[in-house]
């Protein structure tokens, strides 16, 4: 059985940003003194790190016989097939061909993704759209844990 693992991580430029918004804080901090400064550039760069790495901590997982995607468990049975959708396809996925029903692990700054049919009678979720970096690997995992 092929697994899969992938951390869908936040870009180096939204840390560098996490960086400036401490270096703001110090900045409005600067005319009460030094250590007030110093306590505004450390707790504001803190503050967006911790809120950059919990938005980019999002993981897809195929391990077990189930999908984990985020905080969504899916077990084997109740996959359909799964197709890899280039940059364009992913795109129009996520917003003029999206249906609301549909459950998605979206992150904006990773261009593709994969959609997985949900074929359990009982869950009114359609598909799982789900942003990877590497959707060929994604597809094949989930195609050898249906089998």
């Amino acid at each position: 059985m092929q697994s899969y693992e992938e951390r869908l991580t936040a870009p180096r430029s939204w840390w560098v940003i996490a960086a400036l918004i401490g270096v703001a804080c110090a900045l409005m901090l600067l005319p009460l003194g030094t250590l007030p400064m110093l306590g505004g550039l450390i707790g504001g760069a803190a503050l967006s790190a911790v809120a950059v790495s919990s938005y980019g901590s999002a993981r897809i997982r195929v391990v077990g016989g189930a999908l984990i995607a985020g905080e969504a468990k899916i077990p084997a049975a109740a996959l359909g097939e799964a197709r890899a959708l280039d940059a364009d396809e992913a795109l129009a996925w996520r917003t003029h061909k999206a249906d609301a029903r549909a459950f998605m692990l979206l992150r904006s700054y990773v261009g593709t993704a994969v959609r997985v049919e949900i074929t359990d009678p009982d869950d009114p979720t359609p598909y799982a759209y789900l942003s990877t970096r590497q959707p060929e690997r994604l597809v094949a995992a989930l195609t050898a844990v249906r089998a």
